[in-house]
């Protein structure tokens, strides 16, 4: 690992310091169909398939619960990807005398989804419980928001974050942190190259549907993200060609997909898995064997990070969701409130297990 001197925090050069090894066949599935998808918005004749995968990925209802306990595809689900509150025990008992990593993702996973994504304010209730997690385990956010945006809305500066699907990545800034020697500040910024075109694609964008009602063109620095979420369905093969006509000017880019929203990234292999693999490696835990990471997210772009944690064989991905996908994580959780409950479950067994060892 290279460090580049300067007034700043240690500056991590690309590529990262550990390439993930192993493979995972249903996400390599995954990963196929949809860099097809990519290709395909690039080329005429292929709309169709970025629309039935946008259809797929954007349900405009969600199965409630009870209804759902009658679904023989999601009790089969549910079996393979069980709760992360029933089964607390047993994720704890996977943990003992390792040392707990903490990834979380921020929007449908610390607040919910909401239309308007500059309103996806967290509750004081879940800052609460993000601080007092931070307080026992490292802790970092991995969002697809640039990192200043996820701050702002965290407002917590003893947290590492990681904005732009881990293209951004800061260490804490202050507040109190747990007794960890090997706890850093660092700055990695593998796409810097890429801000000036970055910028030019989201002015284009952003001129190019404003004729769009509902469509909303947010700067993530490194990314620029498409949200869909407010356009009518009848609407989404204009907003399709919109983006084909700007991301065409510039070739080397990359359109991803999540929750009714395109993303348009650099040409660089990083994700929010190779993000949780640099932090590890950062904090001292890279090839460590006493290491837990326990990464929780709701989206495509956290599958990244649950196959690392696969072929690492380490930790747990925990997926929120209401109702079955295909997914690399091993538990689920339903929304933001369990998520929260959760949180609390690993609160109260620290400070038990803590209580126990003074004991003794």
């Amino acid at each position: 690992m290279t460090k580049q001197q300067g007034n700043s925090a240690p500056h991590y050069s690309y590529p990262p310091p550990r390439q993930s090894s192993g493979t995972a066949a249903d996400y390599a599935n995954y990963k196929k169909i949809l860099g097809q998808l990519e290709l395909g918005l690039a080329c005429n004749g292929r709309v169709n398939s970025w629309l039935e995968s946008m259809k797929a990925s954007s349900p405009t209802q969600i199965r409630p619960f009870l209804a759902s306990s009658f679904d023989p595809d999601y009790n089969d689900w549910i079996e393979k990807h069980p709760s992360a509150l029933s089964r607390f025990e047993e994720i704890t008992a996977m943990s003992r005398g390792k040392k707990i990593v903490m990834f979380l993702d921020y929007d449908g996973t610390l607040s919910p989804i909401v239309d308007d994504p500059d309103c996806a304010f967290m509750s004081d209730a879940m800052r609460e419980a993000v601080r007092d997690v931070a307080k026992h385990f490292t802790t970092a956010i991995v969002s697809g928001r640039c990192r200043d945006k996820v701050y702002s809305f965290v407002q917590l500066g003893e947290l590492y974050y990681a904005g732009s699907h881990g293209m951004d990545i800061g260490g804490p800034t202050g507040g109190p942190m747990h007794t960890n020697s090997n706890a850093k500040a660092v700055l990695f910024q593998p796409a810097s190259e890429f801000l000036p075109m970055m910028d030019e694609v989201y002015e284009a964008l952003s001129e190019k549907i404003e004729s769009i009602p509902g469509a909303n063109v947010e700067n993530n620095k490194f990314c620029i993200s498409v949200h869909f979420r407010r356009v009518e369905e009848k609407k989404w093969h204009v907003l399709i060609e919109h983006v084909r006509s700007v991301v065409g000017e510039y070739p080397k880019l990359r359109i991803t997909q999540g929750r009714k929203v395109l993303e348009i990234r650099p040409p660089i292999k990083w994700d929010k898995g190779k993000a949780l693999e640099f932090l590890l490696e950062s904090l001292g835990f890279g090839d460590s064997s006493d290491v837990f990471p326990v990464y929780i997210g709701d989206d495509r772009t956290d599958e990244d990070a649950f196959k690392v944690l696969l072929e690492r064989g380490q930790g747990v991905g925990i997926l929120v969701s209401k109702s079955p996908k295909d997914t690399c994580a091993s538990y689920s959780l339903q929304e933001p409130s369990e998520v929260m409950d959760f949180l609390h479950g690993l609160i109260e067994w620290k400070c038990h297990s803590l209580n126990e060892n003074e004991e003794v």
